[in-house]
């Protein structure tokens, strides 16, 4: 029997997102509502559609949970991209994992019968991202006309990207500085993303688990208020309590094994004491550059072969 492939958004379309809110990136959130919509919308319903069509027993709250969970797991395969060798990648990921994340929000409100390519569903996603706090408001920015364009300054392109990244970040919920934590509390999460990013530049699956984390969380936080928002209170069944997510388990394998390569590699350099120059730095810093790379290779090109055999042959959703 053939599967359906769940059609988390192309790459194509992150990298068609990303010269978009490049172009003007103090319009992010407003893009990005736009972006969605014109290329997810029209399909949101449909999918929908199949999906109760192939769970005849899913009353409206086992069909959102569905589609919550199907949105988290996606959106958690887009943190591959990020890590090590290949942080250039971020924006590209960030920009498949916010059209994921926005897709999800608008399968809710299909499944409560909204039309999902309704202009209105763009302006209620800026409320649910907290961008704005009615959709007048933000009905209004959404006007290219009326909205007043953003000012940026001449901070070049290396400050302007990193701007647009932690704005990325803030929408996915990665990055929450509004959420009441103690000042110890915010600056163990900084030492611990500090830790993170060194220890990423020699295992860089060891991001893995970190970003799956914080996706998750991020669009556990969407969901919840997409469904507050379009039914009017949350569901019951959609608390996921202590229960572990199986893709966040395999990526935390994935980080160890990602680690026993190079300190595994190191071990045997200083067993065998191989010098280069009569020196041993050389050689440890050859070995951690070469693990790092294959490692990270290894993971891409894995990434990759699977989203290709997921969709050969096989129309996915659109």
């Amino acid at each position: 029997m053939r599967k359906r492939a769940r059609a988390a958004p192309a790459a194509g379309l992150a990298s068609s997102l990303l010269k978009e809110v490049v172009a003007e990136p103090g319009r992010l959130p407003e893009s990005l509502a736009s972006f969605a919509l014109r290329h997810l919308g029209p399909g949101a319903g449909p999918t929908v559609e199949r999906l109760r069509a192939a769970h005849p027993e899913a009353d409206g709250a086992a069909l959102r949970s569905l589609i919550a969970t199907r949105g988290r797991r996606a959106v958690t395969a887009e943190g591959a991209f990020v890590g090590g060798p290949f942080l250039l990648l971020i924006p590209v990921a960030f920009c498949g994992a916010l059209l994921t994340q926005v897709r999800t929000v608008l399968e809710i409100a299909a499944a409560e019968g909204r039309d999902s390519a309704d202009p209105e569903r763009a302006a209620e996603l800026l409320v649910l991202q907290g961008v704005y706090g009615d959709t007048g408001t933000a009905r209004a920015a959404l006007d290219p006309v009326r909205a007043r364009p953003a000012t940026e300054g001449d901070r070049g392109r290396v400050a302007a990207l990193w701007d647009l990244v932690a704005r990325m970040a803030r929408l996915l919920g990665l990055v929450t500085p509004g959420d009441g934590a103690g000042r110890w509390v915010r600056v163990g999460r900084w030492a611990l993303l500090g830790a993170v990013f060194l220890v990423g530049l020699v295992a860089p699956l060891v991001w893995l688990p970190y970003m799956a984390s914080g996706y998750y969380r991020g669009t556990t936080r969407m969901t919840d208020r997409a469904v507050v928002f379009y039914v009017g209170s949350a569901d019951p069944r959609a608390r996921r309590g202590g229960r572990l997510d199986p893709y966040r388990a395999r990526a935390g394998l994935r980080a160890m094994g990602s680690v026993l390569l190079p300190a595994v590699a190191l071990f045997l350099v200083v067993v065998t004491d191989v010098r280069i120059a009569g020196g041993r730095w050389p050689v440890v810093g050859i070995v951690l550059t070469t693990s790092c790379l294959l490692t990270g290779g290894w993971w891409l090109w894995r990434h990759y072969r699977r989203r290709c055999r997921s969709t050969d042959g096989i129309r996915p959703d659109p």
